[in-house]
Order: structure tokens, then sequence, then C-alpha cells
């Protein structure tokens, strides 16, 4: 089986339909999203609308909580009052989805259990980079397959039982390079390819800055930090 894997779209539009283009032209069996939907970017419902309607599985993340409880507390400046104006632009459509999304979701694929969460196993606003992750995750986690999102850094780590994949982001990429990211994983082969694909990032940060969201979160798209 060949899993499509998304994150942290984070409200952009202009990424995610780059990024389902692309998959309309890639063999895969279903598409798994790891969470933080909205936040930061000026089209929260649009992407709620899009994830809904294409992913076959989806979790919460840290991002869905703000905007849906308006607790920021724990936030920088720039990301809470994205997530207050998020939170005030949803749709009562996008709160019905957002608020019926869980911490964790699994599937089976090739008699191999997979498991996909936001942060860690255990929360939603943990990050755990490569160098954090080890075997003992997925055993907590019970699976083989362990999908994570949230660092916005993508990495596929081997294991004798498994491999913990993080596909990046589609929205607000974080390494450097600001192209779009998502994953592929076989889950027969346990083959893991990252993927990124231009899109229009001039176009993402324009629409930021016609909202009134802070003009830093369009600038940072350019530089994918």
């Amino acid at each position: 089986m060949r899993l499509a894997i998304i994150a942290d779209i984070h409200s952009n539009i202009h990424a995610l339909e780059a990024v389902v283009r692309e998959l309309d032209e890639i063999d895969h069996d279903l598409l798994l999203c790891a969470g933080d939907i909205v936040g930061y970017g000026a089209n929260p419902n649009e992407c709620c609308h899009r994830v809904r309607d294409l992913a076959d599985l989806a979790v919460f993340g840290n991002h869905e909580l703000a905007a849906l409880t308006e607790d920021v507390i724990w936030m920088n400046p720039h990301a809470a009052k994205a997530a207050i104006w998020t939170s005030k632009s949803l749709t009562r459509e996008s709160k019905e989805f957002l608020s019926q999304l869980e911490l964790e979701a699994r599937v089976k694929a090739d008699d191999r259990q997979c498991a996909m969460y936001h942060g860690s196993v255990r929360s939603a606003i943990r990050y755990v980079y490569e160098d954090d992750v080890d075997a003992a995750m997925l055993q907590a986690a019970d699976c083989s397959l362990l999908v994570l999102g949230h660092t916005h850094v993508p990495y596929a780590v081997r294991f004798p039982q498994g491999i913990a994949v993080n596909p990046g982001s589609v929205g607000q990429p974080r390494d450097g390079d600001p192209r779009a990211s998502f994953a592929i994983l076989d889950t027969a082969s346990l083959q893991c390819e990252i993927r990124r694909i231009q899109y229009d990032i001039e176009g993402a940060w324009e629409a930021i800055v016609e909202a009134g969201l802070p003009e830093y979160l369009g600038e940072r798209l350019l530089v994918g930090r």
C-alpha cells in the first residue's frame, strides 16, 4: 500500500492546491493528514474543505486547538494573532469538521499497524525532531508505521520493527527549503520518499497581508523558516 502523507498546511491554500495537483499524478491508496490544517495563513476554510473532502484520515494539531478554544497564552505574538483571526474567520462547517478530529488516527496497511499523531504519541504540542525519534515511540504507539507532524521539518527514520515519518510542512516549511513538502510511504517495503513542490509563494504572502495578518508570516514563506 502507498500512503500519501501531508501535515502542517496552516491555511496555505496555494501550497495545498499545488500538492493536491501533484498527488493527482502519483499512485497512492490513502491520503493522511497529520494536523495543523489551519493557523498562520489566510485561507483556513478553503483548507478545511479540501482536507475534509480528500483525506482518508486526519488528526488535530495544536493550531486546531487554538482556533477552537482561543487559548493562545502559550503562543508567540504572531501565532496568537493568527489563531484569534482564524477562530473568528472559521465557518460553522469548518469548526464542526475540526472539532471531530482526534489526537490519534490508525489504519491497517499491508498487515502493518499505522498510527498518526500531530506532535507526539501523547501530545499535540510536543516537538519530535529526527534526533528525538527512537524505537520506543513505535512501541508506545503499538505500531510499525508512525506518522508525526508539528516540526515542519521532514524525515524518515527506519528501525528493525518499522519506520517513523514526518512529511514536513505543506504550508510553512522550516528546513530552509520554501517548497511545499509531503511524503509517499510504501508500507510493504518501508521505503519513504520526501517530495518537494513549487507553489505560488507570493500569492500566499499577499493573501496574508490582505487579510491583515502579521506580514512576517508571509515573509518567512520566502525563506522556508
